[in-house]
């Protein structure tokens, strides 16, 4: 199966199951291929050959699934704690004959893996919110890619402290090309380990922040 087939057949999985799994308010075929597909790839330049790779809070399987399709030589883990949605992920995997590549579903802050290349996540959350979910996970060395909407100098400066916290330092932001949408990609370089006991549980990085 070509790049071409597997796309066609996500497509029509995820327009197929959406609405038992409730994957995403975005259907029409354009709009899926910019927003979705499109925009997951933007980041594949930046990442090394043979990377292993983890997506937190995959959802749909966006940013991890289109960019295990562009490149088949990274091993991907998709994480997210909805069970209907790594199950939506498991049947994906398993369609496109994707090799290399789980769908797991269990809790960030309860995922005991560590010493990824990178960690990417387009979920929804402020920066240090991401910091905290994703850079406890990257080896040093490696990167952390936060896919996020317009660029926002506030929210930079209150992330600055959990990403040097947990190791961390913003290599670049990068302006993906999404015609009228816009799209920054945040390139945190991993330049020391993070301290033990994160990311916190209880839901603490989203209800009680690094600031």
């Amino acid at each position: 199966m070509d790049k071409q087939d597997r796309y066609n057949l996500y497509y029509e999985m995820l327009v197929s199951e959406n609405e038992k799994f409730n994957l995403t308010a975005i259907t029409e075929r354009e709009k899926v291929d910019l927003l979705h597909f499109r925009d997951s790839i933007s980041a594949e330049k930046y990442i090394g050959s043979g990377s292993r790779l983890l997506d937190v809070g995959s959802g749909a399987g966006f940013p991890g699934i289109p960019l295990k399709i562009e490149r088949d030589d990274l091993e991907v883990d998709l994480i997210d704690s909805v069970g209907k949605k790594t199950a939506f992920l498991s049947e994906v995997i398993a369609a496109l004959g994707l090799s290399k590549t789980r769908a797991i579903h269990t809790r960030i802050e309860d995922f005991k893996q560590r010493d990824y290349d990178v960690v990417v996540s387009r979920a929804v959350a402020a920066l240090n919110v991401l910091a905290e979910y994703c850079l406890p996970f990257v080896k040093k060395g490696g990167i952390m890619i936060a896919y996020k909407g317009k660029r926002k100098d506030d929210e930079e400066r209150e992330a600055s402290r959990a990403i040097e916290l947990l190791g961390g330092r913003i290599r670049s932001v990068e302006k993906a090309d999404l015609l009228d949408y816009e799209r920054n990609l945040y390139i945190i370089e991993k330049v020391k380990d993070s301290p033990s006991g994160y990311p916190r549980g209880g839901n603490k990085p989203r209800l009680k922040p690094i600031v």
